[in-house]
This record gives structure tokens, sequence and C-alpha cells, in this order.
């Protein structure tokens, strides 16, 4: 029987939940999970623990919360941890050499991208903004350079049609943390093999901007509902209707030769709320006036009403 290693877990939001549950479950001994500090959060702005510590708690973990990983005063903790193994998911800071070289067994990142493709903070987003029909998880060893690790394990997946990132997310959580359990198996068992990343087919996805999510009613219409996808439903596409900001969370493109300035509103069909794109329709299909909460689009126009001939910004 294969001995298991001693693991530091460090994540954050809710796509780290499922590798550590995972790794709980299957009886790995975490000497400790390391995540960001609580923020504030929602309009009272309270202060709010992040997914995984709200896993840890529940599972009676040690919690390491570091403004920095840097800092001489967690690396010390670290030192004294002396993990066999780093698992790494979505932390959201930098590692210093030390982390990465330390553990024995390797320090190990969980990154929702096919790579050297979608190197970065936004994987998931830019995989739909940009239109993939791939994308996939890789297991790699953590190095310097930003996600450009060598790759340990690496699975593929259609991007399903229709898909949102929300949809993207959940289903690579999962995947990922069952990859993660394999990745440690071969590692322990010494069948692990190293392949290099080849850095001339790096892309990256950089963390989203709040400009990202404005919606250029002058584009394509799939192009316009690939960007609804990708920012769905956080930080969410939006528009501004009548001067108000209109986040735009799930949609429908048809291509069509109709005449009509881009933004125009039509009347309302039974596949949502067409707008006129460069080469084509887009429908609103659910839709969040700045204020109020999300809904369908045929409750929304209930309550507020929308003439034919309106032009979103």
């Amino acid at each position: 029987m294969i001995d298991k290693p001693k693991i530091l877990f460090m994540g954050t939001p809710e796509f780290a939940v499922p590798s550590l549950e995972l790794l709980v479950a299957n009886a790995y001994p975490v000497a400790g999970v390391v995540t960001q500090p609580d923020r504030p959060k929602g309009r009272g702005k309270a202060l709010a623990p992040p997914p995984v510590k709200v896993c840890a708690e529940k599972h009676g973990l040690a919690i390491i919360q570091p403004e920095r990983v840097r800092d001489e005063s967690f690396l010390a903790m670290f030192r004294a941890i002396a993990p066999d193994m780093v698992v790494l998911v979505a932390f959201g800071q930098i590692l210093p050499r030390e982390i990465i070289d330390f553990p024995q067994r390797g320090c190990l990142n969980v990154h929702p991208s096919l790579l050297p493709k979608y190197r970065g903070a936004a994987p998931m987003n830019w995989t739909l903004i940009r239109g993939e029909v791939k994308t996939g998880v890789t297991i790699m060893l953590m190095s310097e350079g930003v996600d450009a690790g060598d790759i340990l394990l690496q699975e593929e997946t259609p991007v399903r049609p229709h898909e949102t990132c929300d949809d993207l997310h959940d289903r690579l959580a999962k995947t990922g943390a069952e990859m993660l359990l394999k990745t440690i198996t071969i590692i322990m068992d010494g069948t692990a093999r190293r392949i290099p990343q080849d850095h001339t087919l790096a892309t990256f996805a950089p963390r989203l901007k709040k400009e990202d999510g404005l919606i250029d009613w002058g584009k394509d219409a799939v192009e316009i509902v690939n960007l609804i996808r990708g920012l769905s439903s956080q930080p969410g596409a939006y528009t501004f209707l009548e001067g108000k900001k209109l986040r735009v969370l799930q949609a429908a493109a048809e291509e069509s030769q109709g005449v009509g300035i881009p933004g125009e509103v039509g009347a309302a069909a039974p596949k949502g709320l067409p707008v006129r794109s460069k080469n084509g329709i887009v429908y609103l299909q659910d839709v969040q006036l700045e204020s109020k909460k999300r809904m369908p689009v045929g409750e929304f126009l209930r309550g507020y009403k929308v003439a034919p001939g309106t032009v979103l910004k």
C-alpha cells in the first residue's frame, strides 16, 4: 500500500472546494489549508470568508490566511508544517520559489485549460469568449513562470453548445478534483511523467477588467453571445438601456440579413428580446437591471416596457 503524502492545500474560491472535499473524503492527511483573508462582500461590505475556508472549517482543518505568502511570518509556518506535497487550486497569490521547491513530492497546480493555452487568471472566461470548441484541465508542477510548469496529467473535454462560464466552472472543478487524485497516485507510485510545455504555443487569459464586459452591438451575433456566455454570471456582460446598466446573463444568436442599426431592439419573441447586431440578432433571455434581481427576460418585460426601436448603447 502506497503511503499518502502530507498535503498543504492552497486555494480560495468555489472552484477549489471539490478538490479539497475529495482529498478529505479519501483520507489524505491535509496538514493545513492556506486561503486568502476574509474580504468585504455585498452591499453591506461585511467581511465574508472565502469558500475554501468554509469547507476547511466544516472538516476541522487548520486554516492559515496570510496577506502575503512571501512574508517571513507565513514562511516560518510553512517550514514548521513541512509538507510532503503542496496542492494549489486557484489560490490567488504568486508563490515564492521556497514554497515551490520545498515539498519532496512536488507543488501541484490544478488549472482549468489545456495548457499552454490560456495561462493566467481567467482561463474559463476567455475559453468561452473566444469561441473555443474544446477545453480541459491540466495538472502541472508549479514553476516561477505563470502556469508554465511541466504537465503531469491533462484531460480534454468539448465545450458544450450554449454552456456558460458558470456551467463550465462547475464541470471542470469536479473534473479537476478527480484528476488531482489520479495525479497524486501516479506521483506516489513512481509512474508520473513530466511533459514540458511548448512555450511558443502559449496563449494568455488575463484577469478581466470591468470594460471587458461592455457589449459592442457592432460585432457579430455569435461573438456577442460568446462574450455573454464567458462572463455569465460573474461579472456579467452588460449594456445600457435608457441610461441604466443592464447585465445580460444568457442569450442566443441568430444570423439574419435584416436591416436596422446595431443595438436596436425589436418586438419580444418566444426566443427572447431581439437586439440587432452587425450580422444578425442577439436574443436576450436572462437579464438583470442595475439594483434589481436577475430574471428571465419575459418577466423583466412585464415590469419594464422596452419599445421596439429602442437602442441599447
